[in-house]
């Protein structure tokens, strides 16, 4: 199980990260926020083709065809760089699964709240709307961090709107 935080949108493109500051003078900028694997040099997105792909995976440098000022990639400053994601089976956009009702079996534990990227793993955040005692590490009483690991949940059904989820592995009581 694995999740992409990109949403595509009506267009069929997905965030792939933000234009961040400028780097340089050529019109190359750091991508705020980069989705992990997307960015490629040759890449369509709904800013222009990347031509150039520099940094870290972290802290990827790009450059767009038509960028080429230190301006002009300053006037991008803050801009969805949208692209087209594929998706494979058993993959999901992160932004799928944020609304969908959590449940343990037929027990409602709550509704995902965001998901959060964390180097192991991604982790549901889950508002809490049941009584189920959240004595649990990663849980405020309000929110519930489940990690999107097969032990933990069992079954994401989207068509459904919904998330299987066992407690019991998360160390939850009755």
């Amino acid at each position: 199980m694995s999740t992409s935080s990109t949403e595509p949108g009506a267009d069929g493109l997905a965030e792939a990260g933000r234009v961040g500051r400028p780097h340089g003078l050529d019109g190359s900028f750091y991508v705020a926020r980069p989705e992990p694997g997307v960015l490629a040099v040759g890449l369509e997105t709904s800013l222009g083709v990347i031509v150039r792909l520099a940094g870290t995976a972290a802290k990827p440098i790009v450059r767009l065809e038509g960028v080429d000022t230190r301006e002009s990639a300053e006037a991008l400053r803050g801009e969805a760089l949208r692209a087209g994601v594929t998706v494979e089976e058993g993959e999901y956009l992160a932004e799928d699964l944020v609304g969908l009702a959590v449940f343990d079996g037929e027990r409602s534990v709550g509704v995902v709240e965001r998901v959060r990227a964390y180097p192991s793993c991604e982790l549901l955040e889950v508002g809490v709307t049941s009584t189920v005692d959240l004595n649990l590490r990663g849980s405020d009483g309000e929110t519930l961090l489940i990690p999107l690991v097969s032990d933990a949940v069992r079954d994401i059904d989207l068509e459904r709107g919904r998330i299987d989820v066992d407690l019991e592995f998360l160390g939850a009581s009755e």
